[in-house]
C-alpha cells in the first residue's frame, strides 16, 4: 500500500485500488487529493500486473461527497484560482475517464457533486442499497462545464441528467439504478466481496478484447466528426493477431480456463 496524505492506493492480485481517504469530511476532495489520484492512476496504468482498478472512499459513510467547501476560500476564491482548480479537476476526471484499463466505482453512502462526476468517469458503478446520489450545484450557484455534464448525459441520458441538476435533490440507489447511473445495487455487507469478484472476473478475461471494447465505446460516444473508426478497428485486429486468441481457442477445445497474457 502507498499513501499520499488523504489518498491511498493498494494492489490485490491483478486489481488496483484508489481510495479517497478523508472520512471526517465524507471524503470531500481537495486540490492536492485530485492531483494525487492522477498520480496513482499513472502508476496503475504503467503496471503490467494490474488489469482492473477499483475506485472507492474510506470510512464506510461516503464514496466521495464532492469538493471540500472548507478549502474554497483558499483554492477557489478568485477567477485565476477557479480556473486553476477547474483545470486540475478536469485533468483528473479525464485521467479516470480515459484510463485504458477497466474501472469500477465501489460506492457506499454519499456520492455527491464531484463524487457523481468521478463515478460517471468509471466504466462500471456498483453501490450499496443505502447509497445516496446528488449534484447540488443549483443550491450553491455553481456552473458545470461541458465535459462533466456530457459524461453524465452519456450515462443517464439528457432527461435524467436535467432532473438531477434541476432538482438538486438526493436520489436513492434504487432510483439511480433505474436511471442507469449504477449497474448493480447490493446489500451493504456484500459490497466489497461483490466488487472483488467482479474485478477478479474482469482481470481474468482477455485484456486485448476488453481494451478493444473500451476503445470502441469511447469512439462511439464522440461527436461523429471526431470518431476514429480506424483506431477501433486496429484494436479489434490486434485481438485476432494475438497469442491470447490462440490461447482462448485452445482452452475452449480443451475445456479449461484460459491463461491470457495481453499479447
Amino acid at each position: 500500500m502507498t499513501q499520499t496524505d488523504k489518498m491511498l492506493s493498494r494492489k490485490e492480485g491483478r486489481v488496483g485500488y484508489v481510495i479517497f481517504n478523508n472520512p471526517e469530511r465524507h471524503n470531500a476532495v481537495s486540490l492536492d487529493m485530485w492531483e494525487a489520484a492522477g498520480q496513482m492512476l499513472d502508476d496503475f496504468r504503467d503496471d503490467k500486473d494490474i488489469a482492473c482498478v477499483v475506485v472507492t472512499g474510506a470510512g464506510g459513510k461516503a464514496f466521495v461527497s464532492g469538493a471540500d467547501i472548507s478549502r474554497f476560500e483558499k483554492e477557489r476564491s478568485n477567477e485565476e484560482a477557479v480556473a486553476r482548480y477547474n483545470a486540475v479537476v478536469e485533468k483528473s476526471y479525464a485521467a479516470f475517464h480515459e484510463f485504458p484499463k477497466p474501472t469500477i466505482a465501489m460506492i457506499r453512502g454519499y456520492c455527491i457533486g464531484g463524487g457523481m462526476g468521478l463515478a460517471t468517469c468509471c466504466d462500471i458503478r456498483i453501490a450499496t442499497e443505502g447509497s445516496k446520489f446528488a449534484v447540488p450545484a443549483a443550491k450553491l450557484g455553481l456552473g458545470y462545464a461541458y465535459p462533466g455534464l456530457k459524461r453524465l448525459v452519456d450515462v443517464v441520458g439528457p432527461s435524467f441528467a436535467m432532473e438531477i441538476f434541476y432538482t438538486a435533490r438526493q436520489f436513492t440507489a434504487a432510483e439511480a439504478q433505474t436511471m442507469g447511473l449504477v449497474n448493480r445495487v447490493v446489500p451493504d455487507g456484500e459490497l466489497e466481496g461483490y466488487v472483488k469478484n467482479y474485478a477478479d472476473m474482469i482481470a481474468g478475461n482477455a485484456p486485448l478484447t476488453i481494451r478493444a471494447v473500451k476503445v470502441t465505446v469511447a469512439e462511439m460516444l464522440k461527436d461523429e466528426s471526431k470518431r476514429d473508426v480506424k483506431r477501433s478497428q486496429a484494436a479489434v485486429d490486434a485481438c485476432f493477431k494475438s497469442r491470447d486468441y490462440e490461447e482462448g481457442r485452445k482452452a475452449f477445445m480443451e475445456k479449461r480456463k484460459p491463461v491470457f497474457v495481453g499479447a
